[in-house]
């Protein structure tokens, strides 16, 4: 059976002592027994991983990144390497989210050269897929999504991806507070595990856990988390108050 993981995609938000902060009230406000049943995961900024490391020491809440270059050093200003977030105790990253894609132009080409940079340095990536509302009216979601999942991870291997989980964030559902709803959603879950088991095998389609991550938070998130093919949640600005947060990974049981 897939277990359930919530992350938080903390954005650029937070300063150093926010950060700080708020995982204490994270980390004193969840049960042991939640943590034993629920993966969870929290994304800060790349300032403040090592306080978030700090913070989180004696927890088994994870920590990642928000982004890696597809190298490991260089002169390649302003960029972070997978082998940086590992170094600062990072077990998780996200790649190839929506607006990643859409301000700093990054392509399907792009995500998957970070994916095996990831899997390189024992990173677990969660690589973002989702299409625009004009993809959507447009009936093109699909065929979008097929490609964008077909693209990032190509030339993989089982194991590799296996070590792999996908985020389903459907680009007009993102800080818009707009929901798919969770037929939507998980329709389109369904969907991208046909697509792995296509490229893949069936078998290996059934283990591979799919977030959705479309403006979730505390007051749908228990619906969209109990559908069958939806198996957690990529949380944007529900990840950033402790009680929210706190409410949806508790729904998720």
């Amino acid at each position: 059976m897939r277990r359930k993981l919530i992350a938080g995609n903390w954005k650029m938000n937070k300063n150093f002592s926010e950060t700080r902060d708020l995982l204490l009230k994270i980390k004193n406000g969840l049960n042991t027994d939640i943590l034993n049943k629920i993966d969870v995961l929290v994304c800060p900024s790349f300032v403040n991983l090592t306080i978030a490391n700090d913070t989180l020491i004696d927890s088994s809440i994870n920590l990642g990144g928000q982004n890696i270059y597809q190298e490991d050093e260089g002169a390649y200003t302003g960029e972070i390497s997978a082998k940086m977030l590992k170094s600062v105790g990072c077990k998780y990253v996200i790649l190839g989210h929506s607006e990643r894609r859409q301000y700093f132009s990054e392509s399907n080409e792009t995500v998957n050269l970070k994916v095996k940079k990831a899997l390189e340095n024992s990173l677990t990536p969660i690589v973002c897929v989702g299409e625009t509302l004009i993809q959507r009216e447009k009936e093109m979601h699909f065929k979008t999504i097929e490609e964008q999942v077909s693209k990032c991870l190509k030339g993989f291997s089982a194991e590799e991806i296996l070590k792999i989980v996908i985020a389903y964030e459907p680009v007009w559902a993102i800080g818009t507070g707009k929901t798919a709803s969770p037929e939507q959603a998980n329709e389109m879950h369904i969907f991208i595990r046909n697509v792995i088991g296509n490229l893949f095998t069936k078998d290996i389609a059934g283990k591979i856990i799919i977030l959705y991550g479309g403006s979730m938070n505390d007051k749908n998130s228990k619906e969209l988390l109990h559908m069958s093919d939806i198996d957690g949640g990529l949380i944007g600005g529900a990840s950033l108050k402790s009680e929210s947060f706190i409410n949806i990974i508790n729904s998720a049981l």
